[in-house]
């Protein structure tokens, strides 16, 4: 079952939703060469601990950090530790959610470590707008598919490809929630988007093939060939007033 929220309990997730992206304010600044993927996570931690919230994927499943944090070909779910240490040319996820009166925030971004190659750069830029585009049909009376159909083409037609082994998903009092959102798909298919929807959103994009592999540690998520990968993904709701990014600053 789909649950939908009102406008007060949308206007709790934009609370919990801020804090979430304040969290990745703080990510943003620690991202530079020589950092460990703990220090940056502890920075995660303190701060959305400061704001009276907690850490959404800390014990989730058993998962040990505060946020997922995944280096060039790891797709997602890295596991901080202070043996990762950044260097000049990495590209950075970080995945990360704030639990606040009842409510959470999801969202990811990936960073650029320092000077990167231009195909990472233009894969970080792509993943960002294949999102968008997935948003633009995040609409009443169009249906999950559209979402997924507009996110792959986005990427397909800059010669890219979408993760099918992980998509997005609802959320809202729970971290995944019905129904799920692939980055895939036929426009006009799959469930009836209506108001009061809560999706969290989120392309996983791959240099090269789609296929991934699990590590093992049972969490690391990394491209099957090697390829560089990056993520993009932000809470959002439907409204009567349209579409409302609610991991926002």
């Amino acid at each position: 079952m789909i649950p939908l929220k009102n406008e007060l309990q949308i206007a709790e997730m934009r609370k919990a939703g801020r804090i979430t992206a304040e969290a990745m304010e703080v990510a943003a600044e620690h991202i530079r060469e020589g950092v460990s993927t703990y220090d940056i996570d502890r920075a995660i931690r303190r701060h959305i601990e400061k704001r009276g919230a907690r850490p959404t994927f800390l014990g989730y499943g058993g998962f040990p950090g505060s946020a997922c944090i995944s280096i060039n070909s790891e797709v997602i779910h890295g596991i901080p530790s202070r043996d990762r240490i950044l260097r000049e040319g990495d590209i950075v996820k970080i995945d990360v959610g704030a639990f606040y009166r009842g409510f959470t925030g999801d969202m990811a971004r990936t960073f650029p470590v320092g000077r990167v190659s231009d195909e990472a750069l233009r894969l970080i830029e792509v993943t960002k707008r294949s999102f968008f585009c997935g948003v633009e049909n995040f609409r009443e009376g169009n249906r999950i598919g559209d979402i997924g159909h507009a996110i792959q083409s986005c990427v397909e037609a800059e010669g890219f490809s979408v993760v099918r082994r992980y998509i997005g998903h609802g959320v809202g009092r729970e971290l995944h929630e019905d129904p799920e959102v692939p980055n895939f798909g036929t426009a006009g298919r799959g469930v009836k988007l209506c108001v009061g929807m809560t999706l969290a959103i989120e392309p996983m994009v791959n240099i090269g093939k789609p296929d991934v592999r699990e590590g093992d540690d049972g969490w690391t998520v990394t491209t099957a060939d090697g390829s560089l990968s990056a993520h993009y993904e932000n809470s959002v709701a439907l409204t009567h007033e349209g579409t409302v990014i609610l991991t926002a600053l």
